[in-house]
């Protein structure tokens, strides 16, 4: 104890003189001989002193007391990194971040620099054992912050760093720290803020090249949120990681499918449109504009179809007035208990959109009209009503094709079309006949 205690007084003299600390520190003491002290020294002097080159060297005898023995990098994490106060806390999982970063990759058996790592080994496994205490310690800071502005920051900071490690992105998934940074991915405008927002994405960047990571990103909310970020960023380095990130997962699942629907190749023509100084984003640009092209001619009318339904996003593409592609497609519409159709039929009560409630009328109209059962079945999900409503809707494009839907509803496709060719002074006549019916129950 008397011992750490002269180190402690003496390395904080040392401090002082801060050209001279690195000498001192390094011809009059071992730092392997004693492990705690020199731990509470080199958080003290990496508070205290902020000289570049003290800095890096500090970190070299770090790292050289790890490389004697590497169950010393225990000491920061079990003496500082849940115990100490909050800024040993921060300072011992960025020095843990950085040790691990920098130290030597093994491939096939070999070291970088090309030295058998047989007899590394118990070195790695021992530095896997650090990390995944380190892991849960940045999990349980996004989970429960211990403090309120600094826990968040500091914990993305460090993944941002330690995701670049395949271990490291094994322990991140399975201990569910996915879902964590999800709530993160949001436009930001403080200096603070995009900070965080960069780390955040540069974490899903790296995240996208693990399979088990790809596939919670597929269940959850990410690429819209994405979508959001790239749409309204200005910052070129938030906007390159999320390019990349969306050229990453193109090939993978529907992600593809997904980016069409969210509308990604127009926001990339508007993004090419600006003016990057990056040449790597202009690059990732053009290739995610091709891969997305490639990627709309692999997909089916339906797939696409579908995909625009389930996002709620209708419009008027070609599919929806295409005869070809209902009577291609109609039994596709049986799929998972008319599915798309009780989604079409949600729409009208839940859309604000008058574009999509013409569409969904529209659709709802197309179905009657091309299934042979299509009458029976739109009449059993209860629809009518619903399209009534809409017929005395402000918009003349969803009155239009509400009349529509109604008419090939109660008249069936045969008489729906000799009315829709009828003369227009017709038309009043025949609004006034379905306001009657509408308390009228009629297969």
């Amino acid at each position: 104890m008397m011992y750490s205690n002269q180190i402690t007084l003496f390395c904080s003299v040392c401090i002082c003189f801060d050209l001279n600390v690195f000498f001192t520190l390094s011809f009059v003491f071992k730092p392997w001989q004693d492990g705690p002290a020199y731990v509470r020294v080199f958080v003290t002097i990496l508070r205290d002193i902020f000289k570049e080159e003290t800095v890096e060297y500090v970190l070299a005898l770090i790292d050289e007391m790890l490389a004697a023995n590497p169950k010393r990098a225990r000491l920061f994490h079990d003496k500082l990194l849940w115990k100490g106060n909050w800024f040993i806390q921060e300072k011992s999982c960025k020095i843990l971040a950085l040790i691990v970063s920098a130290r030597p990759k093994t491939q096939d058996g070999l070291l970088s620099n090309g030295e058998a790592s047989n007899s590394k080994s118990k070195i790695i496994t021992c530095i896997d054992d650090v990390l995944k205490g380190l892991v849960e310690w940045l999990c349980a800071q996004l989970k429960k912050p211990s403090h309120p502005s600094r826990s968040i920051p500091t914990a993305i900071s460090c993944l941002s760093t330690l995701l670049k490690e395949p271990v490291v992105r094994s322990l991140f998934v399975r201990l569910d720290g996915v879902k964590l940074l999800i709530p993160l991915i949001c436009p930001a405008s403080t200096q603070q803020s995009i900070q965080l927002l960069y780390e955040t994405s540069l974490c899903v960047w790296l995240l996208s090249y693990y399979e088990p990571a790809i596939e919670y990103l597929a269940t959850s909310r990410t690429l819209p949120r994405l979508v959001d970020v790239v749409k309204s960023s200005t910052k070129e380095k938030v906007v390159r990681v999320v390019v990349l990130t969306f050229k990453n997962l193109l090939s993978k699942g529907a992600f593809g499918a997904q980016m069409v629907d969210l509308g990604l190749p127009q926001i990339v023509q508007n993004l090419k449109a600006q003016a990057w100084s990056d040449e790597d984003l202009l690059e990732a640009l053009n290739q995610l504009e091709e891969g997305l092209k490639d990627n709309i001619k692999k997909l089916s009318s339906f797939d696409k179809y579908k995909q625009e339904v389930l996002l709620g996003h209708l419009d008027w593409s070609p599919m929806h007035k295409d005869p070809a592609f209902w009577r291609e497609n109609i039994t596709n519409f049986e799929e998972n208990d008319f599915q798309i159709l009780r989604v079409l039929i949600t729409i009208l009560d839940t859309s604000n959109d008058p574009r999509a409630l013409a569409v969904a009328c529209f659709d709802l109209s197309q179905f009657i009209q091309n299934h042979p059962a299509g009458r029976v079945i739109v009449t059993d999900l209860k629809t009518k009503e619903r399209v009534m409503k809409l017929m005395n809707h402000e918009n003349a494009e969803v009155t239009k094709n509400a009349l529509l839907c109604i008419q090939r509803l109660f008249l069936g496709a045969k008489y729906a079309s000799f009315l829709q060719g009828a003369a227009h002074k017709y038309l009043s006549l025949y609004l006034w006949f379905c306001g009657c019916m509408l308390s009228v129950d009629l297969v």
